[in-house]
């Protein structure tokens, strides 16, 4: 969101452990409708399988977001 306000185009990601606090920041930022993609936890224990899944779907959230049709990673 500080990016976003210094003129920055940006997107957030989180994965699911995190999501309270990242809507808790969000709301006392200002904006409690920030959208940002969702993708499971862990990522650090996650396969190369697991991570090209996370990607694929962080991908397709955030082309959600910004209206427009993801391409494959």
């Amino acid at each position: 969101m500080a990016a976003e306000r210094l003129g920055t185009p940006a997107l957030g990601v989180m994965t699911e452990a995190f999501v309270d606090a990242a809507e808790a920041m969000a709301g006392a930022l200002g904006d409690s409708a920030y959208g940002f993609a969702v993708i499971p936890h862990p990522v650090s224990s996650a396969t190369d399988a697991g991570l090209r899944a996370r990607a694929e779907a962080t991908l397709h959230q955030l082309s959600a977001q910004l209206g427009v049709q993801p391409k494959s990673v």
